[in-house]
C-alpha cells in the first residue's frame, strides 16, 4: 500500500524534494507552504531565502577536500547537468543555467593549498586551474588587477536562476501528481497528523523545508531546532553592453558579479548577522562596502544602471553545520531537510536523494 508524504515548505529544496518523490509511484505527496504562491522574483523584500539567492553553484571551487559536505556539493552539480534540461523537455520552461564555470581573484601571494586543491580535484575527476595574473589580464581585460595575486578557475561550476528554477520543478512535481498547498501554514504535527488552520492532515512522512520557518514547527512538537536569520543584499545592474565574451560568475572576497545574458548582472551579497537581520533592515555601509569592492576589481560597474535592489534572510543553524538532512530526534518518520544557510540552491538536489533514499529504505524495510 502507498504511503502519503506531507512536504513543509516550497522553496528551492521543498520544490527539489517534491520532484524527486513524485518519480516514486506508491508516494503521494502533499507540499504545504504559508505563502500565498510559488517563490517570486522582482521583488525588494524576498519573504523566501529561494527568492534572494544568487543561485552560484561553487562546487569544484569549494576549498573542502573530502567529507559528506564536499559529496553532497558534487553530488548536486552532477545533477544539475542532467536536472535542468530534463525539466526544460517536461515544463516547456527555459531556466538559465551559467556553465561557464565560475572564476575565483586571489589576493593572497601563498597558493600552496589552491596548488594541492588542483590535484585532489584531478583525482576526483574534476577540472581546478591557477591562472597567473598574465592570463588573467589578457582573457579579462575588463578587471582590475590592483592586489590580486591569480585566479583560480573551475569550469566545471556552474550558476542557476533559483526562481525560475523552482517554478520549473513545482510544475515538474504537480505534472508527475503532487498537491501544492499553499496558504497553508503549518503549526504542528502529532502521531502523523498535520495541524494547519484548514484543518488535519493525515500523513504517513512528513519533510520539513521551511527554512526559518522550521524553528516554531519544531517548537511545536517539542523538539526545537534553532535556525537563525543571515541577512543579505544584492543588485541586478545593467551595462550597455557586456563586459566580456567570457561570461563566467566572478567572484573575490566573497563578493560575486554574475552574468545575466547582454549587459545585465546580479552584484551581491552581504552577509549581516543578529539585530540587523532579526528586525529586516538592511545595513547600506554593509551594502557600499559590497558594491565598492565589485567596482575595485570591476570598474565599469560604476556606470551601470540599477534595476532592482532586494534583500532576504537565510536560514543559518545555530551552533552546528549546515544544513541539517536528519530524522527529527524522538521521531521516526519525520524528517530535517532545512537549514542550507547559503548553498540551499546548491544542495537541493543532494538533500532531495537523501530524503528520497531515507524513504524509500525505511519502506524496503518494513516489507
Amino acid at each position: 500500500m502507498g504511503q502519503k508524504v506531507a512536504i513543509v515548505g516550497s522553496g528551492i529544496v521543498g520544490a527539489s524534494i517534491a520532484y524527486e518523490l513524485s518519480k516514486i509511484s506508491d508516494l503521494t505527496v502533499t507540499v504545504f507552504d504559508r505563502l500565498p504562491a510559488p517563490v517570486e522574483a522582482d521583488l525588494s523584500v524576498c519573504p523566501t531565502s529561494t527568492g534572494a539567492a544568487l543561485g552560484v553553484l561553487m562546487g569544484a571551487i569549494s576549498k573542502k577536500e573530502k567529507g559528506h559536505g564536499l559529496q553532497m556539493r558534487l553530488t548536486s552539480l552532477e545533477a544539475y547537468e542532467t536536472l535542468i534540461p530534463e525539466l526544460e523537455i517536461l515544463t516547456g520552461s527555459v531556466i538559465p543555467f551559467n556553465r561557464q564555470g565560475i572564476l575565483m581573484l586571489e589576493f593572497e601571494e601563498d597558493l600552496t593549498r589552491w596548488q594541492r586543491l588542483v590535484e585532489i580535484r584531478r583525482s576526483q575527476g574534476l577540472t581546478l586551474e591557477i591562472w597567473e595574473r598574465d592570463r588573467l589580464s589578457a582573457n579579462f581585460p575588463h578587471l582590475r588587477l590592483d592586489g590580486v595575486k591569480a585566479a583560480i578557475y573551475s569550469p566545471c561550476d556552474r550558476q542557476v536562476n533559483p526562481v525560475v528554477l523552482t517554478h520549473a520543478l513545482i510544475k515538474a512535481a504537480q505534472q508527475n501528481g503532487v498537491t501544492f498547498r499553499f496558504d497553508t501554514a503549518v503549526t504542528g504535527a502529532i502521531d502523523h497528523e498535520l495541524h494547519t488552520p484548514q484543518g488535519k492532515f493525515a500523513t504517513d512522512w512528513i519533510v520539513i523545508s521551511a527554512a526559518l520557518g522550521s524553528t516554531p514547527l519544531t517548537t511545536a512538537m517539542n523538539q526545537p531546532v534553532e535556525i537563525r536569520p543571515v541577512l543579505g543584499q544584492a543588485m541586478h545592474l545593467r551595462l550597455d553592453k557586456p563586459l566580456h565574451t567570457l561570461q563566467p560568475v566572478i567572484t573575490g572576497n566573497d563578493v560575486h558579479l554574475v552574468p545575466l545574458g547582454g549587459g545585465d548582472y546580479w552584484v551581491g551579497a552581504t552577509v549581516e548577522f543578529e539585530e540587523n537581520a532579526v528586525t529586516l533592515q538592511p545595513d547600506r555601509a554593509q551594502w557600499n562596502a559590497v558594491m565598492n569592492q565589485a567596482i575595485a576589481f570591476c570598474p565599469s560597474l560604476a556606470d551601470a544602471k540599477p534595476i532592482r535592489s532586494w534583500y532576504g534572510l537565510r536560514p543559518r543553524p545555530q551552533g552546528r553545520p549546515a544544513p541539517i538532512v536528519e530524522l527529527l530526534p524522538g521521531y521516526d518518520q519525520v524528517l530535517l531537510a532545512t537549514g542550507h544557510y547559503r548553498n540551499g540552491v546548491l544542495l537541493a538536489p543532494a538533500t532531495a536523494k537523501m530524503v528520497r533514499d531515507t524513504i524509500v529504505e525505511a519502506g524496503s524495510g518494513s516489507c
